[in-house]
C-alpha cells in the first residue's frame, strides 16, 4: 500500500500524539508499505510574538498554507493511495480528501464534549468552541475511523450526523518495552536517579496536568491516607511541572516533604519507577485510553484507577477501582477517604495476594500489544483501501 498520514505539525509541542504517529508510520514501513508523513511547516508560527498571537499564527500554517501544499501533492500522487488521519483534531483537513480512501484515527472526545457543556469538570471558552466546531465539522466528513476504545467510538458516535461507512476499535500497544523487574532493585535505581529516599517504596502516579488526570485529587487521597493511616510512605508524580493550582494544593499539604514532582524523567526512571512502586495511583477523571494503567500492570505494579470508562476496559478485572471523583466541595472529602481505605488496602496486601493481582495485571497487559494492534490496522488499512469505490 500507498499510505500517507497526516499528522500534527512539529511546532504545536504535542507529546503523546507525534509518538502515534510515528509508530504507525514505523509499524507500516517495517511490514514493507510505502509511507509519508504530511503535517504543515512552520512559517509565520516562527516569527516572534507573544504567546496567543503566535497561536493564531500557527493557525495560518495549518489551515491556510497546509491545505495549499496538499493540494499540490495530491496531483502527482497515483490513484491507489491511502490517507491516514493519526487523530481527528485534524478534521479540518478531512475535506482535503474526503473522496479518496482514508481513515480517522479517534483518540478521545474530551475537548468536543466540553464545548458542547458536557464536562462539569471543564469548560471551554467562546473561541474553544469555535475551534471544536471546526474539528466536528471536519472530521464528520470522514467515512472510517478507528478509536482506541470502546468508550471513544461510543463518544464519536454522538458526534457524527450519519452511520459511518466504518467504525473500528483498536486498542493501543504498549510501543515502549515495559516488564516487571526485581522491585527493590528498581526502587533503588529511581531513589539513585532522582535522590530521593524510597527505602520505603511509594506511591506513584505518570501524567500531565490537564484537568482530566486529577492530580489535585492524588494529593487529595495521599493527605487522607496519611491522615487515617499514617504510614510514612513517599508520593511521586512524574509529568509535567506542576501547575499553580497544585502547586497550592501541594504548599497546604501537611505532607509536602513526602510528595516529590519529577519532570523530564528518563525512559529508565519511568520503567524502574512502575516496576518498584508499591501501587500505581490513577484517579482520572476521563480518558481516550489510559496508556499508564497497561504500563504499570506490564510492569508488574497493582493499579487502582477510575471506575468509569475506558479506565475499566483497560482495567478489565485486574485492577482496583474507586469513584469518580465529585464536582461538589462538600463531597471531595468523603471521596478522598473512601479511596484512601482503597489504597490503603493495596499497600498493605499480603505477599500471596499481591503476587495474584501483579500476575492478574501482567496477563492483562498482554491485550495491549503493538504488534497486533499494528497487524489489525494493516488489515484495516488494506480492506478500506480494496473497497473504497474511488480506489
Amino acid at each position: 500500500m500507498k499510505i500517507i498520514f497526516f499528522a500534527h505539525p512539529v511546532f504545536i509541542n504535542h507529546q503523546s500524539m507525534p509518538r502515534f504517529a510515528r509508530m504507525l508510520a514505523e509499524g507500516m514501513k517495517a511490514r514493507n508499505h510505502e509511507v509519508e508523513i504530511w503535517s504543515p511547516n512552520e512559517y509565520f508560527h516562527k516569527y516572534p510574538s507573544k504567546e496567543n498571537l503566535k497561536k493564531w499564527m500557527g493557525y495560518i500554517d495549518q489551515y491556510l498554507l497546509f491545505p495549499l501544499e496538499v493540494r499540490r501533492k495530491k496531483r502527482r500522487l497515483g490513484e491507489k493511495v491511502l490517507f491516514v488521519f493519526t487523530d481527528h483534531a485534524l478534521g479540518p483537513w478531512v475535506k482535503l480528501v474526503e473522496d479518496n480512501p482514508h481513515v480517522v484515527h479517534c483518540h478521545d472526545f474530551l475537548a468536543q464534549r466540553s464545548a458542547k457543556n458536557e464536562i462539569a469538570e471543564h469548560k471551554t471558552s467562546w473561541t474553544g468552541k469555535q475551534y471544536q466546531a471546526l474539528i466536528r465539522n471536519g472530521y464528520s466528513k470522514g467515512k472510517n475511523f478507528i478509536s482506541v476504545s470502546e468508550k471513544t467510538r461510543k463518544d464519536l458516535g454522538s458526534f457524527l450526523k450519519e452511520r459511518p461507512v466504518r467504525s473500528e476499535v483498536v486498542y493501543n500497544g504498549l510501543n515502549r518495552s515495559f516488564a516487571p523487574k526485581e522491585p527493590n532493585r528498581a526502587g533503588r535505581i529511581v531513589s539513585e536517579k532522582t535522590g530521593i529516599p524510597l527505602e520505603n517504596g511509594y506511591i506513584l502516579h505518570v501524567g500531565g496536568n490537564q484537568w482530566y488526570k486529577n492530580r489535585i485529587g492524588i494529593i487529595q487521597i495521599y493527605n487522607a491516607w496519611r491522615i487515617l493511616k499514617g504510614q510514612e510512605v513517599p508520593l511521586l508524580l512524574i509529568g509535567q511541572s506542576p501547575s499553580e493550582e497544585l502547586k497550592k494544593i501541594y504548599g497546604a499539604s501537611p505532607f509536602r516533604k513526602d510528595i516529590h514532582f519529577i519532570e523530564n524523567a528518563s525512559d529508565e526512571v519511568v520503567k524502574n519507577a512502575y516496576a518498584g512502586a508499591k501501587v500505581f495511583l490513577f484517579p482520572s477523571l476521563a480518558e481516550g485510553f489510559g496508556w499508564p494503567i497497561a504500563e504499570a500492570m506490564a510492569s508488574g505494579c497493582p493499579v487502582i484507577t477510575t471506575n468509569e470508562a475506558p479506565m475499566t476496559e483497560v482495567g478489565a478485572e485486574a485492577a482496583f477501582y474507586i469513584n469518580k471523583k465529585p464536582c461538589t466541595e462538600p463531597e471531595v472529602e468523603a471521596w478522598a477517604s473512601e479511596a484512601a481505605e482503597v489504597l490503603n488496602t493495596v499497600i498493605n496486601l499480603e505477599q500471596k495476594e499481591r503476587e495474584f493481582w501483579i500476575e492478574r495485571g501482567i496477563i492483562n497487559a498482554q491485550r495491549f500489544d503493538q504488534k497486533k494492534s499494528l497487524d489489525r490496522i494493516e488489515r484495516i488499512y488494506a480492506d478500506i483501501l480494496k473497497n473504497c469505490k474511488s480506489a
